[in-house]
């Protein structure tokens, strides 16, 4: 196991978080990287594609989709231009992987942005990481000016974009939209069915001009979208080959993954594991465990997934195994909280942070993420009653009518498997009129992690719904005031 601060367990260099951090291309090559490139060229596109369906490998953005199926699908995809974008606008709360892969390696995730580029034939690639990356961003842009420079891929266009803060950049359908200077805002197509600089209709019709270089029908551009983690697992895959890769982890779930875990946990920390190893194991060896006299309540992979229980703490670290449990591996980013949190408040914060960051282009979405908070809020403030509670659960059930993204899918994921798992706590705010365990919790989306400490994102409780922020000291805006009992 080796995580971002250089501490390494029985790991060679070919994985994912290396013993050193890489500064240069030359150190790069000599931990035998670019051999990835090299080998695609002599696969060509085709057998480039079916050497990444050959290894099993899933994407690692949050849904698991095997990557050469995703790769194949576009190249079939009819249309004159393809483009391929390498999604590294981490925002998932609980999460900080790819940012310690750009700061460990970029070269990797360039030289899989490159082989990608090649097995789909694309006229151009994109990296897009946030504007806030500041250290990311110049790794990146490193990584790409010495490959070019090395004559690596003088023939593929690499451009750098810098994207906002919202956590909808991170939804490829609204990350097109950035890449083409626009507001983060889904569209209702998949990329691979109306790609970047698309002209074709997405809906219904309309009179529009042929894009320059279509003749006859009017096709998309098939885009490839694929997470940071996900690209950087190419180039091994390419260099030491499919059967190799599937000698780690499980059969359904081969190769690592970087794993982040914070919350209430002795030591905050990001580390590269081999799927399939107990979740309890991960929390402890790269969380540290929760304090001493405590003992895990839930954990969440994000706001993307149902809780896992204390019940279920020793499933294996796969998307099979976090299926099995009624959960799911998300982005690999693990929020613990001890026997202490308040999950009522647990709820009310995370469904704040998808009421926020809904676009608002999905009435059901916004509105209903909203309701759901302000119920919340009466919920922990203890002037809630069962009718209360039956509303949430009714809002939950259309919260995702008409969604254009899976944001209201986490919704009702999170907040109904809370509602279900700790319905007890649920009925004490009830029967107390107050809440039992009235610790504060700081909603956990990362800014930084540096020698096991996590830095987490001050500004967010101060985040409205339109995207601005109250002025710094006000209280939380989703925190209504207190509430008369009905």
């Amino acid at each position: 196991m080796a995580n971002a601060d250089g501490q390494h367990k029985g790991m060679d260099d070919h994985f994912l978080l290396p013993a050193t951090p890489v500064a240069t291309l030359e150190q790069y090559v000599e931990r035998g990287g670019v051999r990835g490139v090299t080998r695609a060229q002599e696969l060509g596109p085709e057998g480039t594609i079916t050497e990444v369906e050959a290894s099993g490998l899933r994407g690692r953005g949050g849904a698991g989709f095997p990557t050469g199926r995703k790769w194949r699908g576009v190249a079939a995809q009819s249309g004159t231009d393809r483009y391929v974008v390498c999604n590294g606008a981490e925002g998932e709360p609980g999460t900080f992987k790819d940012r310690a892969l750009m700061r460990a390696n970029p070269y990797q995730l360039v030289e899989g942005v490159v082989i990608a580029a090649f097995a789909l034939g694309a006229v151009e690639a994109f990296i897009c990481v946030k504007a806030s990356f500041e250290r990311e961003y110049d790794a990146i842009i490193r990584a790409v000016e010495e490959f070019q420079k090395a004559g690596v891929c003088t023939d593929c266009t690499v451009t750098i974009v810098r994207g906002p803060e919202e956590y909808l950049f991170g939804e490829e359908k609204a990350m097109l939209e950035v890449i083409e200077g626009r507001a983060p805002l889904p569209r209702l197509l998949p990329p691979f069915e109306h790609g970047l600089f698309a002209t074709a209709p997405q809906t219904g019709w309309e009179a529009v001009e042929l894009e320059p270089g279509h003749t006859g029908r009017h096709d998309s551009n098939p885009t490839l979208v694929n997470n940071a983690e996900t690209l950087s697992n190419v180039p091994r895959i390419l260099d030491r080959g499919a059967a190799w890769f599937r000698t780690h982890g499980t059969d359904r779930s081969p190769g690592h993954v970087v794993a982040t875990v914070v919350g209430d946990v002795v030591r905050p920390g990001v580390a590269e594991v081999e799927l399939g190893t107990p979740l309890s194991a991960v929390l402890a060896d790269v969380g540290g465990g929760v304090a001493l006299g405590r003992q895990v309540k839930a954990v969440f992979s994000g706001v993307a997934n149902p809780v896992i229980t204390a019940a279920s703490l020793d499933v294996p670290l796969s998307y099979e195994g976090l299926q099995a449990v009624g959960s799911g591996m998300g982005s690999a980013g693990f929020i613990v909280y001890d026997d202490t949190a308040c999950m009522v408040e647990v709820a009310r914060q995370f469904s704040r942070f998808l009421w926020v960051e809904s676009c608002g282009q999905c009435a059901p979405c916004k509105l209903g993420s909203e309701e759901i908070t302000a119920l919340l809020d009466r919920l922990e403030a203890g002037v809630s009653d069962g009718h209360d509670v039956a509303e949430i659960k009714g809002w939950l059930t259309r919260v995702t009518d008409g969604n254009r993204c899976f944001l209201a899918v986490e919704e009702q994921h999170v907040v109904g498997s809370i509602l279900q798992a700790f319905a007890d706590e649920v009925d004490e705010h009830i029967r107390l009129g107050t809440c039992p365990r009235p610790r504060p919790l700081t909603f956990p989306k990362i800014v930084d992690m540096v020698g096991g400490s996590v830095v987490y994102d001050e500004r967010q409780h101060l985040k409205q719904p339109d995207w601005t922020y109250a002025p710094s000291g006000q209280a939380d805006p989703g925190q209504r005031p207190r509430l008369p009992e009905r």
